[in-house]
């Protein structure tokens, strides 16, 4: 974790307007990321939304879902993405040795040329913001067009919250261990 404390304090649901707990309930969660945002219930309201496309509604299957989540959540060192979304990818199937891929990237030995390309264009995102010519062509080959636009959309969701859970200083939950490769 970047911060050892929250500079944003997560809301106990008691403490909240019945408003906020409703929006905060649509989470299907009690976790730090959503108390946290309940801050500023607006926010939250319309990252409910817009996350939950991404979590649960997009073209991606799960496991590939996560394989971008995990290298974004890697790259930016959001240990409390990094340690909810490992948990996630349990729950997709997904080895450790493959988790571990997340932090190795497209250079792991072993890798299917589908994952390579999926954690190459992930890297890209991340570095310059922009997927290349010859990693688009290497997508295309296992993606559809949808697919990719979702890996695009993907990684650009998780860059916002990792930035967020980092700066607003988001602690893991009580009891939970952070996730270590």
């Amino acid at each position: 974790m970047r911060v050892t404390k929250a500079r944003i304090q997560p809301l106990d649901p008691k403490d909240m307007s019945e408003e906020t707990r409703e929006i905060a309930a649509k989470a299907g969660k009690d976790l730090n990321i959503f108390r946290t945002m309940a801050n500023h219930p607006k926010m939250l309201k319309k990252f409910l939304v817009y996350g939950g496309y991404i979590l649960a509604g997009s073209t991606l299957p799960a496991r590939e879902r996560e394989l971008v989540i995990l290298r974004i959540g890697y790259l930016c060192q959001a240990g409390y993405e990094w340690t909810q979304h490992v948990r996630i990818a349990r729950e997709a199937g997904m080895s450790d040795e493959e988790i571990r891929s997340c932090v190795s990237g497209p250079q792991t030995p072993g890798l299917s040329a589908a994952d390579k390309a999926l954690l190459q264009a992930t890297d890209e995102l991340h570095h310059d913001q922009h997927i290349s010519d010859a990693a688009w062509a290497e997508l295309a080959k296992h993606f559809s067009e949808q697919q990719m636009m979702d890996i695009v959309m993907t990684a650009g969701q998780y860059t916002m919250v990792s930035m967020a859970l980092n700066s607003f200083g988001v602690q893991l939950e009580e009891g939970e261990v952070q996730w270590n490769v």
